[in-house]
């Protein structure tokens, strides 16, 4: 796409793998965004996710994901070109947890992306707060990072080193570490949505690790404290709808993301807080 170069392109996030940078015409063209490598030498597993995210172009809808247009090479790297539907990196910093009124809205929009994703028959399988772009003022979310998203059904995950398994070990569902004799399918990313909705409203995530072994020890052992012990500014009800989707099992999450979206529908209706 020689017209990438009508453009100006500003980073909006970086997730340590692939940089996201916002394309604003010099002309009147539609914005873009750009997914590219963060390291000038990618390795090959990087790039075969950009492809990978490219082919489900067909499976995806602008309504809920940053459509992806076009894999072309530019600055000498491949790059992926994707529709920019607006909003901004779901990206918060730590020990600055976000107040709950605004974090219903935001929530409800994040549950329906990922619920049109699975009725599409696709699980992502790196849900985090780089996977999402959010309006904060409407709600309205879009998914990105489709590099390792797979459809179902999918066999159980074998057992890997802990440091090639595929996905962002902070936020991965204890079934996705190949260490428990359980398949991946959308409850695991209902699992990973947890830990974003966790560190959403606590400013931090709920487990602490140093090395990829220990992270793996928390997701399959550990439980992390509940959220209303974290923050007195956290309901009980909605501590109780975030710990759920925590769960080690698949059977006691959340089955569906409709069932969490109409739970934190009821909770904003509610007038929680």
């Amino acid at each position: 796409m020689n017209e990438l170069s009508r453009y100006v392109f500003e980073t909006i996030a970086n997730d340590g793998e692939f940089i996201i940078s916002r394309g604003v015409a010099k002309d009147a063209g539609a914005p873009l965004l750009l997914i590219t490598p963060s390291l000038q030498q990618p390795d090959p597993a990087s790039l075969q996710r950009l492809e990978h995210a490219f082919a489900l172009r067909s499976d995806l809808d602008r309504a809920w994901t940053a459509l992806p247009l076009a894999l072309v090479h530019h600055d000498e790297k491949l790059v992926l070109v994707a529709e920019d539907p607006g909003g901004e990196p779901l990206a918060y910093a730590s020990g600055k947890p976000v107040d709950v009124a605004q974090f219903l809205r935001i929530s409800i929009g994040l549950a329906k992306a990922l619920g049109f994703l699975h009725a599409r028959g696709l699980i992502h399988k790196n849900v985090k707060p780089a996977s999402f772009l959010v309006n904060a003022a409407s709600g309205d979310a879009w998914l990105t990072g489709f590099g390792i998203a797979s459809r179902l059904p999918r066999d159980h995950q074998t057992p890997e080193p802990a440091e090639v398994i595929a996905g962002t070990l902070a936020y991965m569902a204890p079934e996705q570490t190949g260490r428990m004799n359980r398949s991946i399918d959308s409850r695991s990313d209902l699992y990973s949505l947890g830990i974003t909705f966790y560190e959403m409203l606590a400013g931090e995530l709920p487990f602490a690790a140093n090395d990829p072994m220990e992270w793996i020890h928390c997701h399959v052992a550990r439980r992390p404290a509940p959220l209303f012990e974290k923050s007195q500014t956290v309901p009980r009800q909605l501590s109780d709808i975030v710990m759920k989707l925590l769960a080690k099992t698949v059977e006691e999450r959340y089955q569906t993301a409709a069932g969490l979206q109409a739970d934190l529908q009821r909770c904003r209706r509610r007038g929680v807080p």
